[in-house]
């Protein structure tokens, strides 16, 4: 059974959904920051490279999303701030950026190379993102994916 997309509503997407969130160029930036250890504000905005108010704007949505918390800490006779840490599904995101960075290190790095390379802590060996169906049948590509209705599509009209 082929799929009609004609005849189901894109209004309920995930990748909607997902990129109503993280689809903002400074809040994946943020993302990668946190992946690569930034926990305090002054530590995203040297990473980042946006604007304060961005940066509290984007700290804002993903902790409103529930991929960030907020937590207090206070270094002795300072005032109390606050730190970021990634909540589980802000750690769920990690494919995805890494997915990104692979597709910009084959498409788009400049002529040294990738300026990071992500690799596992215990091995060494460089990280990357693969596509895998339940069968076990990887190094899969969008020509090899077939879309179907799941159980939250919603006919059109």
């Amino acid at each position: 059974m082929e799929f009609d997309r004609s005849k189901w509503s894109a209004e309920n997407c995930s990748a909607k959904r997902t990129l109503e969130i993280v689809g903002e160029k400074w809040t994946f930036l943020v993302l990668r920051e946190a992946y690569f250890g930034a926990r305090r504000f002054e530590q995203f905005l040297a990473g980042v490279g946006c604007a304060r108010n961005l940066l509290t704007d984007r700290l804002t949505t993903l902790v409103d999303h529930g991929l960030m918390r907020r937590l207090p800490y206070q270094e002795p006779g300072a005032r109390q701030r606050h730190e970021y840490r990634l909540t589980e599904a802000g750690v769920e995101l990690f494919p995805a950026l890494v997915a990104l960075m692979q597709w910009g290190d084959r498409w788009v790095a400049g002529p040294d190379g990738p300026p990071v390379e992500v690799t596992h802590r215990d091995c060494g060996q460089r990280v990357r993102v693969e596509l895998r169906c339940g069968a076990g049948h990887d190094g899969l590509t969008a020509r090899d994916a077939v879309p179907a209705p799941g159980p939250g599509a919603r006919r059109v009209g």
